[in-house]
């Protein structure tokens, strides 16, 4: 295991693009970190940087406190598993798993036993004489992960690895990548679009967005405490709710609900007196019909979308649309008139300008006021 130290890392191309901005992140021992976000924000390119694929323009990577910048692949001892599975077509599972310990000379009664040893880790025992063409997609990708953690390395890294499985096996393989981190301890880097495999497999996730780090954090506190409204939007399925609105007499309009937040604001009220804020819930916050602590919202039901274990209600009210996660047994029906309360703790307040999250500075006060 290996830990890392990226210090203000930055990626700039020939051509001026400036892919990565100031990347800062301290990486401990057998961590599993989680690089999301959208296409193109920058997350495979600093991958790619870590395993020495690509040039860091500025900055400082370190493997175990020793500056790396210059090293090869092999020097940093990393491991990378593809997107796209690269085996190779005429080798058995076997071989494609033995390839990097034969490469090194290896003796053959060591490579059997390790390939033996990973075979069963990741289920693979009965597939070992097989061809790749033999196998399903989850199973290719299984001796791409075999491949790599045949190897003593200090990391592993692993770009978008389940994107071409289909959703049945994502949830299997990420389950499986799980268990394998678990049974190797080893200091893992994953990167994903996908929030849902960032919060089931992370220790911790850098969200990025456009080159920039937006926040680093555990899945609890991104999902809880995101500090702006990119990362709000991004962590959670189905996405928070926000509804930008103009502060007039402490008070943003939601709909034709009014609702009052110059409590949440305490002695900032002045401050955002007419000016846009971003008000924010998440859809399985609400509750159906009225309730203490909370504010209530009247809204007509566009559509109700069952999902089997809940209902995503999606409702207007006034020119404002937004999304409710119901028990499927409280499905109000289309186009009828709906209630529904966001307790005060599960609101978010974003400034609308530069949509950074503000602060509750008077919850207690908000609660007793209503």
């Amino acid at each position: 295991m290996a830990y890392l130290t990226l210090k203000d890392i930055n990626k700039i191309y020939p051509n001026g693009y400036h892919a990565v901005h100031n990347f800062n992140l301290e990486i401990g021992k057998g961590e599993f970190i989680v690089f999301v976000g959208p296409s193109g924000c920058g997350k495979s390119t600093t991958l790619r940087m870590i395993a020495g694929l690509e040039d860091i323009s500025n900055g400082d990577f370190l493997i175990n406190g020793k500056r790396a910048n210059d090293w090869g692949p092999r020097e940093r001892e990393v491991a990378m598993v593809f997107q796209s599975y690269a085996l190779y077509p005429q080798m058995t599972v076997f071989d494609n798993i033995a390839f990097g310990l034969t490469l090194q000379g290896v003796d053959e009664e060591v490579i059997e036993e390790k390939v033996k040893n990973t075979a069963r880790i990741l289920g693979l025992t009965d597939y070992l004489d097989r061809l790749p063409r033999a196998l399903s997609g989850g199973q290719r990708q299984r001796v791409a992960i075999g491949r790599a953690i045949i190897r003593k390395v200090g990391v592993f890294l692993m770009d978008e690895p389940l994107s071409n499985l289909d959703a049945k096996q994502r949830v299997t393989m990420r389950s499986e990548i799980a268990q394998i981190h678990r049974e190797t301890g080893a200091t893992t880097i994953y990167v994903t679009h996908d929030q849902t495999e960032a919060m089931t497999l992370a220790d911790r996730i850098v969200v990025m967005k456009d080159g920039y780090v937006q926040q680093i954090g555990t899945p609890y506190e991104l999902y809880h405490d995101p500090v702006n409204v990119f990362v709000a939007g991004f962590i959670g399925e189905p996405p928070m709710n926000f509804i930008r609105a103009v502060v007039k007499g402490g008070k943003v309009p939601f709909g034709s609900n009014l609702l009052d937040i110059s409590p949440w604001l305490g002695n900032q009220g002045k401050k955002y007196e007419g000016k846009e804020i971003v008000f924010g819930f998440r859809p399985e916050a609400i509750e159906l019909g009225e309730r203490n602590n909370a504010y209530r919202v009247r809204a007509q039901v566009e559509l109700p979308e069952m999902l089997g274990d809940n209902t995503n209600v999606y409702i207007t009210a006034g020119a404002d649309k937004a999304i409710l996660k119901v028990d499927p047994h409280d499905t109000p029906e289309i186009d009828s008139a709906i209630t529904f309360s966001i307790p005060y703790d599960d609101v978010y307040l974003f400034n609308g300008e530069t949509e950074m999250v503000i602060e509750k500075t008077a919850q207690k006060s908000l609660q007793k006021s209503k």
